[in-house]
Parts: C-alpha cells; structure tokens; sequence
C-alpha cells in the first residue's frame, strides 16, 4: 500500500476578496439586477423590461463581446452601457490541447485593484463523439485539501463570483465558434461539471446565480440535466442546491470507511459518510431518472479491493445512484498510483453485477495536467523536475 502523505482538514475562508474593475462587467448578472443597472444609467423604469431581455439576449444568447453589437439597443442607451459597464470575459492567457482534443484555458480574472495580483484560474473543454463537457471552477484555489488532488495543494485564495463562473462557460463558447449564429446549428459544449478548481458548495451564492443563467432557456440554454455539481461533501448545502439550483449531483466519494476517508478527503471528519449518504437519500428529485453519480478514484492498494467494492455497493443501497470509477490521474509528487486496470475491471464487474452503471472514465488530457484531479493554476508554476516528471508519465500512459 502506498503511504499517502497527511492531509489536514481546514475549512479556509479565501484570503483575498474580489475588486471589482472601474466598468465592472455586465456578465453574470440576473435579470433584476440588469435593471437596476440600467437604472443607475438613466433607463425610464417603463423601458428596462424591454432593455433587459434585449441585454439577456445580446449577452448570453448571441454571446456579443461589445455594446456595439448590439444593434437593437439605441445608439444612445448604448453609449451609456459603454460609458459605465463591459461585458468582459475572463482573459484568455494560455490554451493547450492535448492529444486527445482535450482543450485547457488559463484564464485571468480582471480586477480593480491595480496592486493585487491578477488571479487566475483553469476550465477544460472534453470533446466526445455525442457531446462536448465543459469543466468549470469555483474558487481560485480550492477549501479542501484532498490528499490525491493536485489541486487542493494550492491555497485558497478567493471565492469566483457569479460572472467568472458564467464567464468561463462564454470563453469556451467564443473559442469554439459556438454562439447561437454557428452555421450548422450544432452546440460544442453541451455539458456543464461543476468539477473544476474549488468546492462549489463553498462559494454556494454565486454557484447558484450562475448556473441558474447557464441553464436559462432565453439565454446559454444547457439544460439543468446536462449540468453537475460536484461535491465532497458539504452535507448542509447538497439538499438546498437540490431546492435552489435542480442540477444534477454528483459526489465525491473515494473511500468506504470512514478512517480511509477522513485521510483521503478530509471534509468527511466533518461530515462522515452516514451524514453524507443521508443528504443524499434526501437530494430534492433524485430518482432512476436522475441519478446521484459517486465519484471513485482508483487508488492502487489503498481503495480498490473487492471488499471496497461490496461496501460500496451495500452503503448505496437505496440511493438512485450511478458510481464513476476514475482511473488515478498522476501529478509530479503525489505519494499514489492508479490502481491496475484488470483490479479496475474487476471492481467495476462486481458494481455492475450488483445492478450499478459504473463506467470507467477514459482519461482525457493527462499530457497537459488537465485530467481530473490535476487542475493547478498556472499562476503556481511547475519547477523543470515536476515537468519531467509530467512528460514521463504521459509517456508510460
């Protein structure tokens, strides 16, 4: 058995707090909240209804990066917006592309404080053959400091807002042509996971307002059921995003027991698996429709056993639940490897005859520290030896 390294559990309050630019960015902002800023510019309140859905559409709808664009607006109104507002995205600073398509963006996020550092964050686009997952952040850091994930192990710094995470789902759209005037009429990105950097249910406000924008029929339009929110287990917030937001749920589980859990994702010591698979049972709409996913990394000698997966299975019962077996994904200085693939078959085999889907997820974009588990912001460089490091587990993959 791997000797996993200590991970502590601290519930980290972000160390900075957001700045808003001199023309703050009208993105990420609810209808009301359009309107009271087109009051603050002068807008007669008998206009603003129209003024708002004209606003939704040009923003989340046709994906317009100026006001100019906005050629149903009047030419005045749209001076006004110009003067005091943008609707910028996040700045793209670097994209790369894995072998397998997988696209990762480093994207920074503007501020108005001219003496703090710009921060930033990471998002990956995962194309496939019948859909096209976009993975989204949530803090720039993370709260938790799971002891397989590479990116619990850089600080928290601050929470997103509600026009960052938006923010990240327009980039991906801008980058990949995928505005509602794309000429086949197709969508690249048709899924969201809440599973990029941070702990959604740590920064639940702007979470919600978000993804209540993104799955907007008027406006981004991805269906509520084609997004997920990933959690490792803020038990208080998991029946309210049920009531709040009605997406789907998915858990990050990776252990059975609780004194295996409380190492691997320290949040359980807060809120152990019987607390947590209870607020499941308990998870507003959950059905054989719309089932629960438990997330599983795949950890050699640590969780892998047949016995782990009969707990498993026993644990679950109950729940509407599909279970995620996620092959370890490694990151220069983790003290675990991926378990074997035919302990993989045969853990999934075991769940499947027990009547759960468990999928083995393909790896995708290891080559570029874009698969799960392995999102760090640049912004915390790799040294020369943690690169090698990379490039000679992308070519023993």
């Amino acid at each position: 058995m791997t000797e996993p390294h200590n991970a502590t559990l601290v519930e980290k309050t972000p160390l900075e707090t957001y700045v808003p630019p001199a023309r703050p960015s009208l993105i990420g902002l609810s209808r009301a909240e359009l309107a009271d800023r087109l009051g603050e510019i002068g807008v007669a309140p008998a206009q603003r209804k129209m003024r708002v859905q004209q606003l939704w559409h040009w923003i989340y709808f046709r994906g317009a990066q100026s006001f100019d664009e906005m050629t149903s607006i009047s030419k005045g109104i749209r001076a006004d917006l110009a003067q005091h507002f943008t609707v910028d995205r996040p700045e793209v600073v670097a994209e790369q592309i894995s072998n397998d398509g997988t696209r990762k963006w480093l994207l920074r996020l503007p501020s108005g404080d001219a003496v703090q550092k710009a921060h930033e964050v990471e998002c990956v686009y995962i194309p496939e053959t019948d859909r096209g997952t976009l993975c989204v952040s949530s803090q720039v850091g993370c709260t938790l400091n799971c002891a397989f994930c590479h990116t619990g192990t850089q600080r928290l710094v601050r929470n997103l807002t509600a026009g960052e995470i938006v923010g990240q789902v327009m980039v991906a759209r801008d980058r990949l042509n995928d505005w509602a005037d794309r000429e086949d009429g197709t969508r690249r990105v048709t899924n969201i996971v809440m599973m990029g950097m941070g702990e959604p249910l740590y920064n639940f406000d702007a979470v919600r307002d978000a993804l209540l924008i993104v799955g907007d029929n008027e406006g981004i339009g991805i269906s509520r059921r084609r997004i997920t929110l990933s959690t490792s287990g803020v038990v208080p917030n998991i029946v309210r995003a049920g009531e709040e937001i009605g997406v789907m749920l998915a858990i990050s589980l990776h252990a059975v027991r609780d004194e295996l859990r409380n190492e691997l994702v320290p949040l359980n010591r807060k809120y152990p698996i019987k607390e947590l698979l209870q607020a499941c049972r308990d998870y507003p709409g959950a059905s054989n429709a719309r089932r629960i996913t438990f997330e599983y990394v795949m950890l050699k000698g640590v969780n892998d056993s047949l016995d782990d997966a009969k707990l498993l299975v026993k644990l679950l019962k109950g729940i509407p639940a599909k279970i995620n077996l996620i092959p370890f994904n490694p990151w220069p200085g983790t003290a675990y490897e991926c378990s074997d693939w035919d302990q993989i078959e045969k853990f999934s085999e075991y769940i499947f005859n027990a009547g759960y889907s468990s999928p083995v997820r393909t790896p995708r974009g290891r080559d570029i520290l874009a698969a799960c588990g392995q999102l760090k912001s640049e912004t915390e460089k790799l040294s020369a030896r943690e690169r090698q490091a990379l490039r000679a587990m992308a070519m023993t993959d």
